[in-house]
């Protein structure tokens, strides 16, 4: 799996607890004039990823757009450190110096506690591809429609099968938004798609590694196979190197999410059938324009939006379209 290099310091910090809070600083309701500096904390779920690489740049290009507004680019290291990103998201909220808080919550119920400390002290804040339980109403999340998009790709996947066939799922880190709505689509499609059993669900607990251990697994366990759904890039990658492994390329079908250069490579390859693509750098430009306007114009934005996907396969992965969502910049944006 590639790895891309992520700009901005990474706190290497450790805790045990499952929750924390901050002191609360004097609350200075939206902490900046409307014509002074600003400055943005945009943290995702792990850096040094294709997809939040992409979040970053679209991050940066709407800060870009407005006159003197920084981001402040940082993050954890792996998807599954909960603990690991609610600390490093404590000592952003304790130093005081930002205005807006924009972030992707590795965990829904574990990071509401952020949330709530950060309005409480003045600092707005937005969320990107996972929100919290409970999500404040005034707390807007710029996502992917994930039960819309998983549906459409367990179609697929049924397409490609004729509508008959044993099918496995990956997931990749059960209590976050994200793989709970992504679950949540795969099942309705297999709900309309009654030909298609599903004999095995594991947790590649958004690691490559494991992911390519449970998919093993499951094909020993279930050698006549024929689809496997996962649920995010290192749970796709994992799933594929296992059926590569095999021998089984082509006879098992595989649809999964995200659209990094080695899934890219694999689709081509005929490995992968097809990827549920993302728009990561409009998610990453909607929340930090949306934080901005809410600091400097006083606007309170949509609770929630859709930040679009679309399905890549191999027919048309070379369209205008497609590599212009794979290859997103400030100059030549995505819609």
């Amino acid at each position: 799996m590639r790895k891309v290099l992520a700009t901005g310091c990474l706190l290497a910090l450790s805790v045990a607890a499952t929750s924390c809070s901050v002191g609360v600083r004097e609350q200075t309701g939206d902490n900046a004039a409307k014509e002074g500096p600003v400055k943005i904390a945009v943290v995702p779920k792990a850096i040094g990823f294709d997809f939040w690489e992409q979040v970053r740049v679209g991050a940066e290009c709407a800060a870009s757009k407005q006159p003197d507004v920084k981001v402040h680019w940082d993050g954890v290291p792996a998807e599954s450190d909960v603990s690991g990103q609610q600390n490093l998201l404590q000592d952003l909220l304790s130093k005081g110096d930002v205005n807006g808080l924009v972030y992707a919550a590795t965990d829904a119920k574990a990071l509401a506690d952020i949330t709530r400390t950060a309005t409480q002290q003045g600092t707005t804040v937005v969320n990107m591809d996972s929100g919290t339980n409970p999500q404040p109403p005034d707390v807007p999340v710029f996502a992917t429609n994930n039960v819309a998009a998983a549906e459409q790709g367990t179609d697929l996947l049924a397409k490609e099968l004729g509508g008959q066939g044993k099918v496995a799922f990956i997931e990749f880190q059960p209590g976050t938004s994200t793989n709970e709505t992504r679950a949540e689509g795969f099942k309705r499609g297999l709900a309309k798609n009654p030909g298609l059993k599903l004999v095995a669900q594991q947790s590649s607990e958004s690691d490559y590694n494991t992911a390519l251990q449970v998919t093993q697994d499951i094909l020993t366990a279930n050698p006549d196979l024929n689809g496997i759904y996962a649920a995010n890039e290192p749970s796709v990658l994992g799933a594929a190197e296992a059926v590569r492994q095999a021998g089984r390329v082509g006879q098992v079908k595989i649809i999964g999410w995200d659209t990094s250069e080695g899934e890219i490579n694999a689709l081509r390859q005929g490995v992968i059938t097809g990827l549920i693509a993302q728009n990561p750098f409009k998610m990453g430009f909607a929340s930090v324009d949306a934080a901005i306007t809410k600091i400097r114009a006083q606007q309170r934005p949509a609770p929630a939006t859709d930040t679009g996907s679309m399905l890549i396969t191999k027919e048309n992965l070379d369209s205008p379209e497609v590599q212009k969502l794979l290859n997103p910049s400030c100059e030549n944006p995505p819609q």
